[in-house]
């Protein structure tokens, strides 16, 4: 029997560094000492309460220490994390703890709305975070697990239907905060981490706080993200890390006109979604620091590839794969095997190695799709160039298909993205009678009646090829968001599928 934990990356800090400052929270300040013996608390009071080595615990609360420490009281306790969204209602929550398995819901008190019904639906008790373990001896020492048993199970957010549980081992977690703490983008045991990401969402949890703990160094938590606010935090604290998903750019890029001074970050890193590279290119020159630019999923524990040092950074890309990872460029018009491509061509991006996820949940046939010949399919476009960097085009599903051709939304919003009155973007494919698709741009503008829709048109025209430039423009305050603060496209095509017929006369043809 291999033995590996994820809660080691916790357990052997507070070994290593006890009296180290772990986890910051407003005034709350935790060493890595008492981070770990009130996770050995909560593991011991879900001992008491049943839960057994591979029971599932489902944990509901936004960025708190009780998040934190439920979350390694889970796992040192030997149990199997199922994050639950804080964005979710009750319906959706009670599909997650349904299929699951989830025996148990620890939930944060403000989400009682929310986690009490879904409990009930599901048949299992509903107990509160908070104080969950006051008074309960902690567990002497963490329960082990195999290096292969289930840690984590993540439900993607899919397109289509109900979500899939992605399960992730302790050896997929442990090594991808390994990797990203010590090889990617290496962490300095002083180094201060802003953690605005939510915690329930594989890019916060692995990339802000197991990569933190994993090499010692301190999490400040933001529960709910606020631009302003997190300026100060930032500051307060000397956060020098900070990691985030584009929107989180755009807002703190907006925010940084009202601050009376800036964070000094060493280092930031991007990563959910596809950063335009104005976005990157002003943040840089604003806060005076270096944006590297990543990408990964849930199935790959998320992170799979990182601009890194050691390779130098160029914007627009997502860089190298990370340290033990292979990443390639396959035919994506081949299902039943992995074909790979030459460097330079335009194929779906495939994915092998330790982060590779376990599989879905009770859901072989679409595990069987996901992973062939070792390869995980993401189901993203995109590039390799001959030195190994790697660009994302776009999604497959977003692919538009205007009168027979191909058009990725990235490179439209990257354009798009330059104008001087577009503060952010979305670029989606509408129905449309005469061409199949039409492109559509989803603008939110820097201020009120600053884009004017004709004008941008107009000037898309010049920018882009005739079968690219968008025909629709829609002005939206804001564009709608999912939990890990991805823009949801899917969201928006239901939205707008039927503008093109509507608006026929006034589109550019």
């Amino acid at each position: 029997m291999t033995t590996l934990s994820l809660a080691t990356v916790l357990a052997e800090s507070a070994r290593r560094t006890p009296e180290k400052v772990a986890l910051v929270e407003g005034d709350l300040r935790l060493t890595y000492v008492d981070l770990w013996r009130d996770a050995r608390a909560y593991a011991a009071a879900l001992h008491a309460r049943g839960v057994r080595p591979g029971s599932r615990v489902a944990l509901l609360a936004p960025n708190v220490a009780d998040f934190v420490r439920a979350y390694y009281g889970i796992l040192a306790a030997g149990g199997v994390v199922v994050p639950v969204p804080t964005l979710l209602n009750a319906d959706e929550a009670s599909h997650i703890l349904g299929h699951s398995g989830a025996e148990v819901l620890l939930h944060e008190a403000s989400f009682g709305a929310v986690a009490g019904p879904a409990a009930e639906r599901t048949g299992i008790p509903a107990w509160d975070v908070a104080g969950f373990a006051d008074g309960v001896e902690p567990l002497p020492r963490l329960v082990p697990r195999e290096a292969e048993d289930p840690a984590v199970i993540f439900y993607t957010s899919g397109t289509t239907g109900r979500p899939k549980g992605a399960v992730l081992t302790h050896l997929n977690l442990v090594l991808n905060a390994t990797a990203n703490a010590f090889d990617a983008n290496p962490f300095l045991r002083d180094d201060v981490v802003m953690g605005c990401l939510p915690l329930f969402h594989t890019f916060g949890q692995t990339v802000s706080m197991n990569s933190t703990f994993r090499v010692g160094a301190t999490l400040v938590l933001q529960p709910r993200f606020d631009a302003a606010r997190a300026i100060e935090t930032m500051r307060a604290e000397g956060a020098t890390l900070f990691f985030g998903v584009p929107t989180m750019y755009v807002q703190l890029l907006e925010a940084a006109a009202g601050a009376d001074e800036l964070p000094r970050l060493r280092d930031c890193v991007s990563g959910g979604a596809s950063l335009p590279v104005a976005v990157l290119e002003r943040f840089e020159e604003v806060y005076g620091t270096t944006v590297f630019e990543g990408y990964g999923l849930s199935e790959t524990s998320p992170t799979a590839s990182v601009n890194q040092p050691w390779f130098g950074t160029r914007a627009g890309t997502v860089g190298h794969p990370i340290w033990g990872v292979e990443v390639e460029i396959a035919d994506e018009t081949v299902e039943d095997r992995v074909d790979l491509l030459p460097d330079g061509q335009l194929g779906e991006i495939v994915i092998r190695g330790h982060n590779v996820f376990a599989g879905y949940l009770d859901d072989p046939e679409a595990t069987r799709q996901a992973v062939v010949d070792g390869w995980f399919r993401t189901g993203d476009i995109g590039r390799k160039d001959a030195e190994g960097f790697i660009s994302i085009v776009d999604r497959k599903k977003d692919l538009i298909i205007r009168g027979g051709f191909n058009v990725y939304p990235r490179e439209v919003e990257e354009v798009l993205a330059r104008h001087p009155a577009v503060a952010q973007v979305a670029v989606i494919g509408v129905p449309d009678p005469e061409r199949g698709e039409e492109v559509c741009a989803v603008v939110v503008p820097t201020a009120p009646d600053a884009v004017d829709g004709q004008d941008l048109l107009a000037w898309a025209r010049e920018q882009l090829g005739r079968h690219k430039y968008p025909r629709l423009v829609e002005v939206v305050d804001e564009l709608p968001l999912g939990p890990s603060h991805k823009v949801l496209k899917r969201e928006l095509r239901a939205q707008y599928a039927g503008i093109a017929t509507r608006e026929k006369a006034q589109s550019w043809t």
